[in-house]
């Protein structure tokens, strides 16, 4: 596993959603199976980053506060779309309300790997989940960042990175999976975590622990004394 650009087959939104799962697509990708269609000029998934450049800095968190004359505003987007628009981002406060009460704190790398074992550990290909926290490491946002072979993923320090600050997060966890079932780091896995580490004393967003998910098994970094500054 290197930090690399990830690159991967061109899918449709919807076709990497029916492979991948909801959790596999970008923000622009998520927006963009909501649209549905674009115009003669521009495909769905550019009109869902048209979206979110006039979320500005918030990112998709902007959606909210967006008007219904905010989306009308924008090339591709008519009332219906524009009314259904402003439902996602009430529903998504709402749903975020409802479940504040409820959210996942974790204190040892014992219940992160709880967490994750059982989406991960019977996974064919390789995958790099980020778990965003707030300062009390408390749970705020999730994702895959990559999707790799059966031992290989690209990752990209940037988009890592990108995401913990759009969604405000103050710690990060890093989690992926070996297929093989064998949790124990290789080599790759010892220079990402070093190039994450460097990059996350840069940016100031602490990052927790790095933790491979095997079959019912799991290595942490933090537990080992191999997450070091």
């Amino acid at each position: 596993m290197n930090v690399l650009n990830m690159s991967e087959t061109v899918l449709l939104p919807y076709e990497k959603c029916l492979r991948y799962g909801p959790e596999a697509l970008s923000d622009e990708e998520l927006l963009a199976v909501i649209i549905r269609s674009g115009t003669k000029d521009l495909n769905c998934i550019q009109v869902a980053g048209e979206i979110l450049k006039r979320s500005g800095s918030l990112g998709i968190l902007g959606l909210k506060h967006l008007t219904y004359n905010d989306y009308k505003s924008i090339k591709g987007i008519g009332d219906v779309k524009a009314i259904m628009l402003q439902c996602v981002g009430e529903l998504s406060a709402r749903i975020s309300k409802a479940t504040v009460m409820k959210r996942i704190r974790f204190d040892t790398s014992k219940e992160v790997a709880d967490y994750c074992m059982e989406d991960m550990r019977h996974s064919e290909n390789e995958k790099f989940l980020i778990l965003l926290l707030n300062n009390k490491c408390e749970l705020i946002h999730e994702r895959i960042i990559s999707i790799g072979t059966v031992n290989y993923t690209c990752i990209s320090a940037r988009d890592i990175f990108r995401y913990a600050l759009s969604y405000g997060a103050v710690n990060i966890i890093v989690v992926h999976n070996h297929p093989s079932g064998d949790p124990n780091p290789s080599q790759e896995d010892f220079v990402t975590t070093r190039r994450l580490l460097e990059a996350s004393e840069l940016i100031g967003i602490r990052m927790i622990d790095h933790i491979i998910i095997g079959d019912n098994r799991y290595t942490s970094f933090k537990e080992n004394n191999i997450l070091r500054r």
